[in-house]
């Protein structure tokens, strides 16, 4: 390979406006700046959510506490499990999404880059205006013209300022009619709702276009069969996604109906079933938990190679467990519902699932230790956080797999037991596979390596934290202490256990403390990483650090599986790696490829359409909430028309500049084949 420094460099297509500075944010259409705006967005509302669950720990350290009154600690629960799942875990899974499966797969950018930044601030604006009901929400029904109160009757305006007052507080699950505009009057839940409605459109917009670039912007020679794992579970994910949104929006649109319109979906009074609600939220709920955790899976199955020093042990059963798992994963929702009076041959069809899904677990986790078996272990942070996501991710998964078992079911609903469980699986399993991916691409992302010794002290104490905060729940559970209350009485005996509970629960803040220090300080300060730093095995460490704005100097060509390595190492007789003589030049001449793309490449241009358009949703859903007001009527108004200008303006901008004409010496090159 052969290039010479004479030629043209790339040309990027840009707006002038949008050259610098924080116009470049808001117009980007660029998928890796999109990934960093989810990642950083996913954080803040980490930090949120976790603040939220030691206040919550605080009230829960001491027997008959009056820290929290019933009605803040339920907000704050509901607010800390909404933010966690539907504000953290899966805006951080589509952060990687984002910015890495355009890399992985050999793309400059996704299949629709516009509709990517769509998605992104329909997220963003989704979660401002689920947490604007701090501000603008009541707790109380507003009272309507003709003085009935109740959101059947009337809409009302904002009214209390008092922050937890006026948040969502029918848990995160909002059962009916529990959540319902009879026990749960005022505008909270409606702002739960319809924040949710947004932020599953932005999951919804996501899964298209990444479906779309996985089938059709492959590199050449790049097989399914050859794509990275974590590829292959952004895949399903986005296939869940795909089935189980729309489920979840039907449900909360009759929610909605209810408490804005009178409608009795869920109104036993009116021949309404709240059971209903909890079919169609688990439908979409237990999907949900694959959507959260096979981004980790995947993640941990990029790492453990590359510190192993070996292939990934049984790769095809690793893709083919994920697949099973995706679709075995619709056919199990009613575990949750066992103690809500379905009929035993139901019972037993739901466990015998649950029992089932266990099998495809199962092989990925025993792949995973067959890929660490006999290999030269590298102990990184990385590799830390990845091996403490199998040991975290297996308890959770054994401990779930007793709630098969329909009457050991029936004795630890609703107890501690499943709290316990409910966390091995997604921060023991989900949060430990993403800080494993966020150390092992933080290279990528910067051009710099983190500290390893902040990343190692990073681990222990989330580890030690973790364990020390969940793994008594599980005792607590089978003592008898209920979820969701608030108190609990000094001759339960449970007050010791709960005090170490929340001391772990402040150790896993001073991790995350470590990690955000180690963070911002390895972005400024940190060690150049060099090409290549792992000497890692997938396409995107093909290409400088960080990564260059059109991604790929070269449109690359696959021939295998781990194409990056094999470029690299040879085998010998006995199976054993070994490194090709010529390898350091090919990283240098990928490395000035890199940098000096042999001819100009055209990008799409940036553009404010998605981020206006995506600002008229919050402003139609504000109107809805206060829709028997004259300014709620007008702010439906003002939305659509926001809304129906973004897409006029989308449909009629050009998605790139004119085509600079290559010089007659690449047109003589180009017609000549080369």
């Amino acid at each position: 390979m052969t290039v010479t420094a004479e030629r043209p460099r790339t040309t990027i297509f840009k707006r002038p406006s949008s050259a610098y500075g924080i116009w470049s944010w808001l117009t980007t259409v660029d998928h890796k700046k999109i990934g960093i705006m989810y990642g950083y967005a996913a954080f803040s509302f980490f930090i949120i959510g976790g603040l939220e669950a030691l206040l919550l720990r605080v009230q829960l350290a001491q027997a008959n506490a009056e820290f929290l009154t019933a009605g803040a600690y339920n907000a704050l629960f509901t607010m800390h499990a909404t933010t966690m799942i539907f504000l953290f875990i899966m805006p951080a899974s589509a952060a990687f999404m984002n910015y890495l499966i355009p890399l992985m797969i050999g793309a400059r950018d996704v299949a629709f880059p516009r509709l990517n930044a769509l998605s992104w601030w329909i997220f963003f604006f989704g979660g401002i205006f689920l947490y604007s009901t701090f501000v603008f929400g009541t707790s109380v029904a507003p009272v309507g013209p003709d003085g009935i109160s109740g959101n059947l009757a009337a809409g009302g305006g904002p009214g209390s300022f008092n922050w937890l007052a006026a948040s969502p507080d029918g848990g995160w699950f909002a059962y009916q009619p529990n959540a319902g505009p009879f026990y749960s009057p005022g505008t909270a839940m409606d702002y739960w709702a319809l924040g949710l409605q947004i932020i599953g459109l932005a999951s919804l917009v996501s899964a298209v276009n990444f479906i779309v670039t996985i089938f059709n912007m492959r590199a050449k020679g790049m097989r399914l069969l050859r794509m990275p794992v974590f590829v292959w579970m952004s895949t399903v994910v986005a296939f869940l996604l795909l089935f189980s949104i729309p489920i979840i929006a039907v449900a909360l649109f009759m929610v909605t109906f209810d408490r804005q319109f009178g409608t009795l979906f869920f109104a036993p009074v009116g021949g309404g079933d709240p059971i209903l609600w909890q079919h169609l939220f688990w439908l979409f709920g237990h999907p949900e938990v694959y959507i959260l955790i096979l981004p980790a899976m995947g993640i941990v199955s990029e790492v453990l190679p590359v510190f192993s020093r070996k292939p990934l042990f049984g790769y095809s059963a690793v893709v083919f467990a994920g697949a099973a798992i995706g679709f075995l994963g619709f056919g199990v929702w009613a575990h949750h519902m066992l103690a809500s009076g379905i009929t035993p041959v139901a019972q037993a069809a739901f466990g015998l699932a649950t029992m089932t899904i266990a099998i495809p677990t199962g092989i990925k986790i025993f792949n995973w230790l067959g890929t660490m078996w006999g290999g030269r272990l590298r102990m990184t942070t990385p590799m830390l956080f990845a091996v403490g996501f199998i040991a975290m991710f297996t308890i959770g998964g054994l401990s779930g797999v007793t709630h098969a078992v329909v009457p050991s079911d029936w004795q630890q609903t609703d107890t501690y037991y499943i709290v316990a469980h409910l966390h091995y699986v997604l921060f023991g399993g989900s949060v430990f596979g993403l800080f494993a991916g966020l150390y092992y691409w933080f290279p990528k992302l910067t051009g710099k390596m983190m500290n390893s010794k902040l990343g190692k002290t990073h681990f222990w104490l989330m580890f030690i934290g973790f364990n020390i905060t969940f793994a008594p729940m599980h005792w607590l559970g089978l003592q008898g202490m209920v979820r969701r209350t608030w108190k609990y009485a000094p001759e339960t005996g449970l007050e010791p256990w709960n005090v170490v509970v929340t001391i772990g629960a402040f150790i896993i803040a001073l991790s995350v403390a470590v990690f955000m220090y180690n963070w911002f300080h390895s972005r400024r300060h940190g060690v150049d990483s060099g090409f290549d730093p792992w000497d890692a095995r997938t396409l995107e460490w093909a290409i400088p650090n960080p990564t260059p704005e059109y991604n790929f100097g070269v449109s690359p060509v696959i021939s295998k599986l781990d194409h990056f390595w094999h470029l690299k190492y040879d085998q010998d007789d006995e199976g054993r790696a070994v490194r090709k003589d010529d390898a350091d030049q090919i990283i240098a001449e990928l490395e000035h490829v890199g940098l000096n793309p042999p001819e100009p490449i055209h990008l799409p241009n940036p553009s404010y359409f998605p981020l206006l358009m995506a600002a008229g949703f919050p402003l139609m859903f504000y109107g809805i909430i206060y829709h028997t007001t004259a300014w709620g009527k007008a702010l439906i108004v003002i939305g659509a028309m926001v809304a129906l200008t973004a897409v006029i303006g989308w449909a009629m901008e050009p998605v790139e500049e004119p085509h600079d004409e290559p010089s007659e010496e690449r047109a003589e090159e180009v017609e000549a084949g080369v």
